[in-house]
């Protein structure tokens, strides 16, 4: 199963656009949070996303803009392909 990190921007867009944002996404498998090596859940940074699947990177790309879109017109995606990833200061969730 690859990982995939996944930030969304919506253009012109205001707290409830996201709130939508982020409910539509979770129904399509994105996450907002990254689990470490000991199962613990930590909170990604606002409009970013985790998706783990068996899928590659344009398709990601496509399932993201395509839900981000249904939300505003023309959102900024950006997938990145994670080969691991390392973080600090994401609070607990």
């Amino acid at each position: 199963m690859t990982n995939f990190t996944v930030r969304v921007e919506l253009h012109n867009a205001d707290s409830d656009d996201y709130e939508e944002l982020h409910e539509k996404m979770e129904g399509k498998g994105f996450k907002r949070t990254i689990l470490n090596g000991d199962g613990t859940k930590y909170q990604l940074p606002d409009a970013e996303y985790n998706y783990s699947g068996n899928i590659t990177r344009a398709d990601v790309l496509e399932k993201a803009y395509s839900t981000a879109n249904s939300v505003k017109k023309d959102p900024a995606v950006l997938v990145t392909e994670s080969a691991g990833r390392t973080w600090r200061g994401l609070d607990k969730s």
